[in-house]
């Protein structure tokens, strides 16, 4: 069986490390051509106490294609990507975990838990689920299925606090939101609204791609000047706190 290592190998070649500063979106890192928030930002509500995307996902490249790909293949092929996904995040948080819990300011995450599937489809999450709660050894022990899809109508790319419903009550317990794909945050910000309503404590996201488009306006610039190969000691939290250190 290869190692974390040698699965996130060949990730290393098109993970593109985001980095606070201007024109990146001091919520979500997206690429905003100078703005302080992205638009989806600016239009929605914050209920995330930290955002924490591990890679860009440009569209259309490597890791857009693995993230979409890994729920929609099948056999062999949907099983390499999936064991890939797994060891992005398990590198990434056993090691920067503590850093998504300090942005948050919390302890830790007693907690660790999955974004729904936004349209009740099943098999997307459904692999997820599996990559958080049975292959990444950081959370399969934290992991609870406590989210649920509701009945509200909620269009799949909009925030609405109805969206999701938990699926028992909470005692302040920090929780940690794991996504694959981070578009706008629309759904990560609704289930964070159904965990709150439910008595959780703050709420952290990690989303291992966080998507963006290459040919808008001066992003093919700004994912350029991106340091390669992706550095796996440095998330954005603590290379942000470094910055502020050496101001």
């Amino acid at each position: 069986m290869p190692t974390v290592e040698e699965l996130t190998a060949i990730y290393e070649n098109f993970m593109l490390a985001p980095r606070h500063g201007p024109g990146v979106c001091r919520r979500c890192l997206n690429l905003t051509a100078g703005y302080d928030r992205c638009y989806a930002c600016d239009h929605m509500p914050s209920l995330l106490a930290a955002v924490v995307p591990i890679s860009y996902s440009v569209a259309g490249e490597q890791l857009h294609h693995a993230l979409a790909g890994y729920k929609r293949r099948s056999g062999a092929a949907a099983r390499r990507l999936e064991l890939g996904i797994a060891a992005v995040l398990w590198r990434f948080l056993a090691r920067h975990e503590g850093c998504v819990a300090r942005a948050a300011g919390v302890a830790s995450f007693p907690v660790v838990t999955i974004v729904p599937s936004s349209n009740r489809s099943r098999e997307g999450e459904q692999r997820l689920r599996a990559i958080v709660g049975e292959l990444v050894m950081p959370t399969r022990q934290r992991f609870q299925a406590v989210l649920q899809r509701s009945e509200a109508e909620a269009d799949r790319h909009e925030f609405n606090a109805e969206k999701y419903q938990a699926l028992r009550p909470f005692e302040g317990e920090p929780v940690l939101l794991i996504d694959d794909t981070w578009t706008t945050g629309a759904n990560a910000q609704s289930a964070a609204a159904a965990l709150l309503a439910a008595g959780s404590g703050p709420v952290a996201a990690v989303a291992v791609g966080r998507h963006v488009n290459r040919r808008w306006r001066a992003n093919d610039e700004a994912l350029r000047a991106l340091p390669a190969p992706f550095d796996w000691t440095n998330c954005v939290v603590c290379s942000a706190a470094a910055l502020r250190q050496a101001a």
